[in-house]
């Protein structure tokens, strides 16, 4: 998305974690990190329409910027649902917990949720790739991607229909041009990653907070109010 470098140094997602973990990233580097996981999709797995990456992920920065990612190459991003290989097909598996799809046919790619981590703590299957430093390998501009068809499946997930590209990012809506907007990580990921969309589209930002401490700020005005003040939440 363009917009995203419109103004590169401006905070475009800011993530709060674990522990009081917080990334935030420029509209220049989110565009460095996506660049980058472009490259490794479209090098490693070929992806590209009707390719279907498979997210066994939270809700997290990491998880925004793969999507991004594959839908750059025009690939089809698989959302919640079915937890076993046999159930859920897929040519590329994305997972925090890579032991699990061990054996189901799909190419592997473990990521790490700590922040900021630079590579996937414990072994990993054979043939697996680690997320965190293989895409450090790859260029920050997309050196060659497919055309994404606008009547491909962009999204799948449990409880919604199928969502083409075309329809991918939410039109009009409640955001306010440039607003500032605190998203729930405990969201169903669908709904979370097109809310990042439509807010980004608006030339918006995003604050993400993972799903474990929203649920302690909702319990916590106080210092939900804080966080709501020092980030600048205007939605």
């Amino acid at each position: 998305m363009k917009v995203l470098v419109a103004e590169p140094g401006r905070p475009r997602l800011t993530w709060y974690g674990p522990q009081g973990e917080r990334v935030e990233l420029s509209g220049a580097v989110l565009q460095n990190w996506v660049s980058k996981t472009v490259n490794l999709l479209v090098e490693e797995f070929d992806a590209a329409p009707g390719v279907r990456v498979k997210f066994d992920l939270p809700v997290h920065w990491r998880t925004a910027v793969w999507a991004l990612g594959a839908w750059r190459c025009g690939a089809t991003v698989v959302l919640g649902g079915p937890e076993t290989p046999a159930e859920a097909p897929a040519d590329v598996v994305l997972t925090d917990r890579p032991d699990a799809w061990a054996g189901s046919g799909a190419e592997l790619v473990a990521v790490t949720l700590p922040a900021l981590a630079r590579r996937f703590d414990g072994e990993l299957p054979a043939g697996a790739i680690d997320a965190a430093a293989a895409v450090m390998t790859y260029g920050d501009v997309v050196t060659w991607a497919p055309e994404t068809d606008p009547r491909a499946t962009a999204l799948e997930a449990p409880g919604t229909g199928p969502v083409d590209f075309a329809d991918l990012v939410p039109l009009g809506g409640d955001v306010e041009p440039g607003a500032r907007v605190l998203v729930d990580g405990g969201e169903p990921a669908a709904h979370a990653l097109r809310t990042l969309l439509g807010v980004w589209a608006a030339d918006g930002s995003v604050v993400l907070v993972e799903d474990g401490t929203m649920a302690e700020l909702r319990t916590d005005a106080p210092r939900l109010a804080r966080l709501r003040e020092t980030e600048r939440v205007t939605g």
